[in-house]
């Protein structure tokens, strides 16, 4: 065998070219996305931690199915054995919670999900779902005692939450509810945890008393395995679904019951309550609100998802950027070659994802300070208008957050595949792994598309109540303000005053017509289809480029509208210049995407317009490259969270991949079935076996 090595040459690297150039203090923005110092130094003290575990070690060879699950499940309990944060914590300072999601979910996803599914889908649905009477559970949740997961979608209904077919009949003589599943379109799925570890679910089941009322669904907390064994309880059907596209150290799992009993208090009923006798009683006269309050947990899902998407856009776009910033192909001469990042064309693919990463950030952060509060008014009991009004925008903002943050992050994951040429292609990029883990984000608690029904169905009530109540158009956190002053907005024109590169306030004030004139045309659609037809298909026939455009438009607004309050909040002079460019891109890379509609309703009006978002966002582009990669310095985890060959931070990336390729097991090893390579062929031995087609059947 031929030994290869090759000395390799100690030499500067071309991101420290690149860093040289940074005009501002690198860890003061860093502390500041991530919301202060503290919050950063958690986050560094947890990965330094998971650095000097061996557990937390990634293997050097592919893991099959049952060992991902296994490793895992004892990387879970590591964390809950670290125990980075108390009660005591998470209560003084909430934001602690997030951030410590945020560096468990850039290292491993399947550890992360588990986690939160756990704690947040389980342990908290316990919480706020229950009453008193659930305590003693949620407290054995809380020390893991019990190992929970969250049981909604069947394998016949997902989205339409309403028309899920698993019954649960109280029985007054007994005292119990009979969980039962019609047929096997009713099994419950994709229930994560549930697959080979999970002792108890929240299951929604359709809740019918001993008079045959059906009350709709409600959740009830159901034990489906022995805690000391995890031997699955008599009447239950209970599995793991198998390998999935992604994701596949989380065990989700499958559960059909059969007349299965569980007792009556294990309803959660802090919005609907039977009693022993088998009456129904409820605060709620309207069992929409009822629902809307059962499923409560899903909003939180929501805002989580939109911070995942921040995450994978983290991690991707700095893989992309410093490789960019260290390949060198081409150049002005033969004999000099430049950083593909010097390149026009790369800029323009990459550094709007790089502004779009700090933007949908900045936003995840605000948006769960907004659930944070509105979470905090529902455990005090508070039922006053504002709340109620709380809780509407809170589920219109993450019904429209969460489709745009997994639709970002899944095509800024495969252009930075793409940008890192063949070499991206390869494992050890940790590009398709981010790719196949964020790509659930785009249906899971709720198709993208569907949700963003939500988001416009809110924004055209608000319409309907001023058209023809005269209320006035305002929210509490401020989301739709501007459109309580639509009209007047719709009567601009687009106007720079001479101005040769655009900013984020043009684009602010764009957003904001956008958004009026989407708004405006889409209750005109609406009105128009439910003269002729009922509202079901009226509303159906009036999503593309109406309704869904709206949710797009609202949410891409505000995410740039919270990007410049949160700039404009900076103290210092070199982090605000920075954060302006960037701010700036993503408005107006936005912005482009909407050009149709710009010149449809007439605030473009001649073609310079939109040629000049086009030269702005190039500018900005320009303008940005030399801060790139110290902008990545802010994004990215540490090399050994980040696990990219092409993006580690000393910019090695020719040597990495040598140690990479060299690396795996098998590289220089002649396989075991080398016999019937050498064996060659014998031509024609078979062609007398090939079949001929099944005839054709006639179906007539």
């Amino acid at each position: 065998r031929v030994q290869f090595c090759k000395v390799m040459s100690e030499v500067m690297s071309s991101l420290d070219e690149y860093r040289k150039r940074c005009t501002f203090n690198v860890r003061t923005l860093t502390e500041l996305i991530d919301g202060g110092k503290e919050l950063r130094e958690l986050k560094e003290r947890i990965w330094e931690t998971l650095r000097k575990d061996p557990l937390f070690k990634q293997p050097q060879r592919d893991l099959t199915l049952a060992e991902q699950r296994e490793v895992t499940f004892k990387r879970l309990k590591r964390l809950e054995e670290y125990c980075f944060l108390t009660d005591e914590d998470q209560i003084a300072c909430p934001a602690k919670t997030k951030a410590f999601q945020e560096a468990i979910n850039s290292y491993d996803t399947s550890v992360f999900t588990a986690y939160m599914l756990h704690h947040q889908m389980f342990t908290s649905t316990l919480m706020v779902a229950g009453t008193g009477r659930h305590l003693e559970l949620f407290e054995a949740a809380k020390r893991l005692e019990i190992f929970g997961c969250f049981s909604l979608t069947e394998l016949s209904h997902g989205s339409n939450t309403r028309a899920i077919r698993t019954t649960a009949t109280y029985d007054p003589k007994t005292e119990t509810f009979c969980l039962h599943t019609p047929d096997y379109e009713a099994l419950k799925c994709w229930c994560g945890n549930m697959g080979i570890a999970a002792t108890h679910a929240v299951v929604y089941a359709q809740l019918y008393t001993p008079d045959g009322s059906c009350h709709g669904i409600h959740p009830f907390v159901v034990p489906i395995r022995d805690p000391v064994d995890l031997s699955s309880y008599p009447g239950l059907l209970v599995g793991d679904m198998g390998k999935k596209l992604g994701q596949n150290g989380l065990a989700n799992g499958f559960i059909a019951f059969s007349n299965y009993r569980i007792p009556r208090i294990n309803l959660l009923n802090r919005t609907g309550d039977v009693t022993p006798e088998g009456k129904y009683v409820s605060a709620y006269k309207d069992p929409n609100k009822r629902l809307g309050a059962s499923l409560g947990a899903l909003s939180g899902g929501r805002v989580g998802i939109t911070a995942m998407g921040s995450t994978y856009l983290r991690l991707s776009v700095p893989i992309a950027i410093r490789y960019s910033a260290v390949r060198k192909q081409f150049g002005p001469t033969p004999n000099e070659e430049i950083p593909v990042l010097e390149y026009q064309l790369q800029q323009w693919r990459l550094l709007p994802l790089l502004a779009a990463t700090f933007a949908v950030t900045i936003f995840s952060s605000t948006l769960y300070n907004d659930y944070l509060q509105f979470h905090i008014g529902l455990l005090l009991g508070e039922k006053n208008n504002r709340q109620a009004d709380f809780g509407r925008e809170i589920h219109a903002m993450s019904s429209s957050s969460k489709p745009l943050s997994s639709w970002t992050a899944r095509d800024a994951i495969q252009q930075c595949r793409e940008a890192c040429g063949g070499h991206g292609f390869l494992a050890v990029s940790r590009l398709g792994e981010l790719r196949d883990d964020n790509d659930p984000n785009c249906t899971y608690e709720g198709d993208n598309n569907v949700l963003l029904q939500q988001t416009s169905n809110y924004l055209l009530g608000l319409l309907a109540d001023k058209r023809h109540k005269g209320v006035t158009i305002a929210s509490p956190v401020g989301s739709v303000g501007y459109l309580d002053d639509y009209e007047r907005i719709l009567q601009q024109r687009f106007s720079v005053g001479g101005k040769l590169v655009l900013d984020y306030n043009d684009a602010i004030s764009a957003f904001q017509w956008l958004v009026s004139y989407l708004l405006v045309e889409s209750e005109k659609k609406l009105s128009k289809e439910m003269k002729s037809q009922d509202p079901f298909t009226a509303r159906n026939v009036s999503q593309v480029f109406f309704c869904r455009s709206l949710s797009i438009a609202y949410m891409e607004g505000l995410i740039l509208q919270r990007f410049a309050a949160f700039l404009a909040g900076s103290p210092d002079e070199g982090i605000r210049s920075v954060l302006s460019k960037l701010c700036s891109l993503y408005g107006l890379w936005c912005l482009e995407k909407h050009t149709s509609t710009l010149f449809e309703g007439g605030y473009f009006s001649v073609g310079t317009d939109s040629k000049l978002v086009k030269t702005s966002i190039l500018h900005f582009c320009t303008e940005l490259k030399d801060e790139a990669v110290s902008l990545c310095d802010v994004l990215a985890p540490p090399d050994h969270i980040l696990q990219s060959a092409l993006g580690a931070s000393d910019g090695q990336v020719y040597k990495r991949l040598y140690q990479a390729m060299l690396g795996h097991p098998e590289a220089l090893e002649r396989p075991p079935y080398w016999q019937d390579l050498v064996d060659r062929p014998e031509i024609g031995k078979y062609h007398d076996k090939i079949s001929s087609p099944p005839p054709t059947k006639s179906k007539l």
